[in-house]
């Protein structure tokens, strides 16, 4: 059977990616900028120094001098620098790039690959931390400071390679002279205190800036010069104040309230903008980073560097109360107690810290072993940047079996302490112990949903609706959900917009792309007046698909307000691919395809391989007609990323366009048996091959897609005419006799019924 290219060209073009509007978290684990005068608070009060503090708050000060905090950011000088720097050399095993350390008029300098891949001479002006690692901050023009791909390890006294290590020379977002580790925009909100990035889009220059180059009293309690005032009356003066005219409340906390404050820096997250150090709910100033796949394993335990934030909030501990002072030392940063006598402030010592429970012994073949801590189960960690090991705070319970179905580590054996014993020996032993049982977890289905399994969907659905998991999952879920557009779908992102927690609002509001215009403005409209920054301007974005006249009269100003603070938002991160990519899809929603097109061509110069910006200027092209330069692209993503089904579907259906139906057909062939669970694939998959004149494998597709969608009309008729125009009415008639046992409401099958009776 033929069919035109006009009939071709009215199939349904869809982009997974290109629906998406990403707000990523980058790769977060870098450094620093450069100082100026002062910089006066944006809210109430000025910032005043931590010095101030000392005065009445001797015993927290001298805690907090000598912290992580404390030493987290120091100009380059004889104390601070750790690393040797008295003509020491570094050959890089990864490029072979050999690095020299040496002293100059007083200055620290180093001579390794620069920006043009020749070698260059580098003045150190910052370190950045003190313990296990000391890494060092280089000024380059236009007001950045690039940190030093090569650290000194503080315990090992020896200089050594920071991963990334596949950096694909000086031209690599990741290499040490480009945006990936540029410090204004990496990681100089959370080394210093109060932080203006300072960042201008059109020139690509920074002028940032801080009060205190270092973590200090004022980055958690807010500026102080009220309080200050306010403490140095007389005692009998002092008017009741709440908080003692501090501008953010930091005593008496829950633990949602306390994690608040330490969530902007400790956590893999999406910055909306400078953080005041105001009172706020968290998505006002920060979006944090899901259980995505590449960061977390689907059980929720870290892969990647995701911080503390992310794990916490999955544990029990986090449910019941359990705050971070409740272990560590707000000040100074160190446990209350040690080993599992700091557990034991809440767990019976007698139930918990005994061989009965954690079948361990504290000397093992005469030697000390550590096997019996609580944290070696519950809080097995991984190594981050070459040196520094850091355990997951989900505090969860060993899952061996979940290793085996899943491929997740597991603190028996994958990270170390047996790991010369087979998954199995440890699987038997654990049962051993802690028999059969065991609880359903949600790692399973977020694994099924990352693997998008037809079956997933209703699993996602009932995480997404459990309000006894936590938030950060249940979101996770609401994200999986996207790849399953269906009643049952929409009905869970729908219940999710009403939910009384803002990760869970917002992040319904970025999976909703599927619903129809009218769902929109009556279910996403409401969402302008929220009272949280991220879901008011997510909730913009989206509508920016539609006609502003769409909206009730009413419902414009607070659209056009919240469609600011997202520009803002946007623009504040326009130094990143995906904010520029962000902005290219506005601009494409706005109908200025001039806006968008530089934009997304911005964001691929930043970032050559953030393979979005080319799939969304690739359908932007393909609208305009330009399909030689969407296919180029398209390619392009797909050769680096074979992986991509999505991409090969938006390239299937392209060159289905095009009327290169050979070259269409075998990419939604791997696009359906990457998606099996999209039933569009397989639907467009089989009038592809029906062109192709391959009846049989033709039907099978359109099957495909009227299984996982057997009210589907659409799909009915198509795979009913392949039967009637290649001879079989037997088929069709029970095909329809089928459909109407499955739906009995089914139109198409009724009248084709009537039609073959007559």
């Amino acid at each position: 059977m033929k069919q035109s290219a006009a009939d071709i060209k009215r199939w349904e073009r869809i982009a997974l990616i290109a629906a998406v509007v990403i707000l990523l978290s980058p790769a977060l684990y870098l450094l620093k900028a450069q100082t100026v005068e002062p910089l006066p608070a944006a809210g109430p009060g000025q910032f005043v120094g931590s010095e101030k503090c000392k005065k009445c708050h001797e015993t927290a000060y001298n805690k907090w001098l000598g912290s992580h905090h404390e030493l987290a950011m120091a100009e380059a000088n004889e104390s601070t620098v750790l690393g040797d720097f008295n003509e020491a050399s570094y050959t890089d095993p990864y490029n072979q790039v050999t690095s020299r350390f040496y002293r100059k008029d007083g200055k620290f300098f180093v001579q390794t690959e620069g920006p043009d891949g020749q070698p260059g001479e580098f003045q150190i002006t910052y370190t950045f931390g003190v313990t296990p690692l000391q890494q060092y901050l280089v000024p380059f023009p236009d007001g950045r400071l690039q940190c030093l791909n090569i650290a000194w390890d503080v315990n090992k006294k020896q200089w050594y390679r920071l991963p990334p290590y596949e950096v694909d020379g000086p031209d690599d977002w990741l290499h040490w002279t480009r945006g990936g580790q540029t410090w204004n925009t990496m990681c100089a909100e959370c080394h210093s205190t109060r932080v203006t990035k300072g960042y201008d889009p059109d020139k690509e220059t920074y002028q940032t800036t801080w009060f205190e180059i270092s973590v200090g009293c004022e980055a958690c309690h807010g500026p102080g010069s009220e309080h200050l005032a306010w403490a140095d009356k007389p005692p009998l003066a002092r008017t009741k104040t709440e908080g003692y005219a501090l501008t953010v409340r930091t005593g008496n906390l829950d633990t949602s309230e306390q994690i608040k404050l330490c969530a902007p820096c400790h956590s893999r997250r999406f910055q909306l903008g400078d953080n005041l150090h105001a009172e706020g709910e968290l998505l006002d100033l920060m979006v944090p980073q899901l259980l995505s796949e590449g960061l977390y394993y689907p059980d929720g335990q870290i892969l990647e560097e995701v911080y503390v934030y992310g794990s916490f909030v999955q544990s029990k501990m986090y449910r019941h109360g359990v705050r971070c002072s409740d272990c560590h030392d707000v000040h100074s940063l160190k446990r209350h107690k040690e080993k599992n006598a700091l557990c034991t402030q809440c767990h019976r010592a007698e139930t918990y810290d005994s061989k009965q429970h954690h079948f361990h012994k504290e000397v093992h073949n005469g030697q000390p072993s550590d096997g019996y801590l609580c944290v070696k189960c519950h809080m097995p960690g991984r190594i981050y940047m070459g040196a520094d090991y850091r355990p997951d705070h989900s505090l969860r319970i060993p899952r061996p079996d979940l290793s085996a179905a899943l491929g997740t580590p597991n603190a028996c054996s994958a990270l170390g302490c047996h790991a010369d014993k087979s998954l199995a020996w440890n699987v038997e032993h654990y049962t051993r112990w802690y028999g059969e049982s065991r609880k359903p977890h949600y790692g399973e289905v977020l694994a099924a949903g990352r693997s998008l399994k037809p079956g997933a969907e209703p699993e996602l659905v009932r995480l997404a609706d459990d309000p006894l998991l936590p938030a950060i999952v249940r979101a996770t879920a609401l994200e999986l959900l996207r790849s399953y557009p269906s009643p049952a779908s929409r009905e869970a992102l729908a219940r999710a917009l009403e939910s009384n927690d803002a990760l869970l609002r917002y992040t319904a509001i970025r999976s909703l792309a599927f619903f129809d215009a009218d769902t929109r403005l009556k279910r996403v409209a409401p969402k302008l007046y929220d009272s949280v920054k991220a879901v008011r301007m997510e909730a913009a974005m989206l509508l920016s698909t539609l006609p502003e006249d769409r909206l009730r009269q009413d419902d414009r100003e607070a659209f056009r307000k919240s469609l600011h603070e997202y520009r803002e938002a946007m623009l504040y991160n326009s130094d990143l691919a995906p904010q520029r990519y962000n902005l290219g899809n506005l601009a494409a929603n706005l109908g200025d395809d001039v806006q968008a097109i530089s934009a997304y061509k911005k964001s691929i110069a930043i970032d050559e391989q953030f393979y979005p910006a080319k799939v969304n200027l690739a359908m932007l092209y393909n609208r305009q007609g330009n399909n030689a330069e969407a296919e180029k692209l398209l390619r392009e993503v797909i050769d680096q990323h074979p992986q991509l089904y999505e991409t090969a579907y938006s390239l299937g259906l392209l060159l289905a366009e095009m009327q290169r139906f050979v070259d269409a057909e075998r990419y939604l062939g791997q696009a359906a048996a990457g998606m099996p669970g999209y039933s569009r694939i397989h639907y467009n998959h089989g009038q592809v091959l029906l062109v192709l004149n391959r009846p049989g494998p033709a039907e099978d597709a359109l099957q495909k897609a009227l299984t996982l969608e057997p009210q589907n009309q659409e799909f009915f008729i198509a795979l009913a005419q392949a039967y009637l125009k290649t001879g079989h009415p037997e088929k069709a008639r029970d095909l329809a006799t089928e459909t109407l046992r499955r739906v009995p409401d089914h139109v198409a099958a009724r009248d084709l019924l009537r039609h073959l009776d007559q």
